[in-house]
């Protein structure tokens, strides 16, 4: 134990320091992904907390994401920021004036995803399987559309721009950090364990004693405030939002991560928000004019999407289980695979 935590602590500072250096180092596009690729995994663990962790099936993450977004963003644009935006119908006297730190709003922001997510929750929850991904996703729509429909207090279609860049490389990625660091205690907790016992069988969980709806409820708000953060930082790192971003490809894009990297594995919504994030940008070219030696494109827009459905079909079909399945990373299964490998290169011997 106090090796593992000797080697948890020495990981933690070449984290810190690869993150340092890469800040300094790369150029800005580059810390953009990376910057994405630490927001990412915030969105991936709270979808895998329901799906893989839970046994909930939702499609509403982008409409938590939506309200995060916009709640972080009105409360800390200034007054002019604000007026600058809202020239076709002023924005509501409360909002005018009000101006809070960055650190308020981002948990201002998560928690209002929380309390949709109740208002939302009472009904849904209700529902299994399919029927509970089909009402989320009703849901993230008219969350979408009440952004788009109310000009006094969103701005309607228009959206919000200019807003304040305050999702850093160190802000993200502590984020991202406190997510993972979080997401290890709830899942090794009692009622981390309560919650893969309704996941695996309801009706066993429920004749034990277990509060079936209790546990969902609190996995589901707990899940959109993690959302609702997550699309705070995405707002504040690209500076402007409008309702037409929050849309089911970016549910999807969500999903691939969790699937590719594995239902109920911490460590594989990680690695599957860095592949995914990367690829992302890797394969844009796809999308663009193109002009091989025998074929020639004048650009496929959506190409790129196609790639990663076939991608996440791939894996549906030969990977159901994902990279990591069910599997967490371990010091001691990594000392293991090193052991092991060295004696197979000396023929054995240890």
């Amino acid at each position: 134990m106090k090796r593992n935590t000797m080697l948890s602590i020495a990981a933690g500072v070449v984290v810190i320091a690869a993150v340092t250096l890469a800040d300094a180092t790369l150029g800005r596009f580059t810390v953009r992904i990376l910057n994405l690729s630490a927001i990412y995994i915030i969105l991936a663990l709270s979808l895998n907390l329901l799906n893989g962790f839970t046994g909930l099936f939702s499609l509403g993450h982008a409409g938590f994401m939506a309200v995060g977004a916009y709640v972080s963003a009105l409360l800390t644009m200034s007054p002019a920021q604000k007026e600058m935006n809202f020239f076709l119908e002023p924005i509501v006297p409360i909002l005018a004036t009000l101006q809070i730190p960055f650190p308020l709003a981002l948990i201002a922001a998560g928690t209002c995803a929380g309390l949709v997510a109740v208002v939302i929750g009472v009904p849904a929850l209700r529902l299994r399987d399919d029927y509970l991904a089909i009402a989320t996703l009703g849901f993230a729509e008219i969350i979408r559309v009440i952004l788009t429909n109310t000009q006094n207090i969103t701005n309607g279609a228009q959206g919000l721009k200019g807003i304040t860049k305050y999702s850093t490389t160190w802000v993200v990625w502590s984020c991202a950090v406190l997510s993972i660091v979080f997401m290890l205690a709830l899942v090794r907790s009692s009622y981390g364990r309560t919650m893969k016992a309704v996941r695996d069988d309801e009706i066993a969980a429920e004749a034990m004693g277990v509060n079936v709806v209790k546990v969902k409820s609190t996995s589901f708000v707990i899940s959109s405030f993690m959302a609702g953060v997550g699309g705070a930082l995405l707002g504040h790192m690209i500076t402007t939002i409008d309702p037409k971003m929050f849309t089911l490809i970016l549910t999807f894009n969500i999903l691939l991560i969790v699937v590719l990297g594995g239902n109920g594995s911490i460590t594989g919504s990680v690695v599957g928000a860095i592949i995914v994030t990367v690829l992302m940008e890797a394969l844009r070219f796809l999308d663009m004019p193109m002009n091989f030696l025998f074929i020639k494109t004048d650009g496929l827009p959506g190409l790129r999407m196609v790639i990663f459905s076939i991608l996440l079909m791939i894996v549906v079909l030969y990977r159901q289980k994902g990279l990591m399945g069910n599997k967490e990373f371990s010091w001691d299964g990594f000392i293991g695979l090193l052991s092991r490998k060295g004696s197979a290169r000396n023929g054995g011997r240890p």
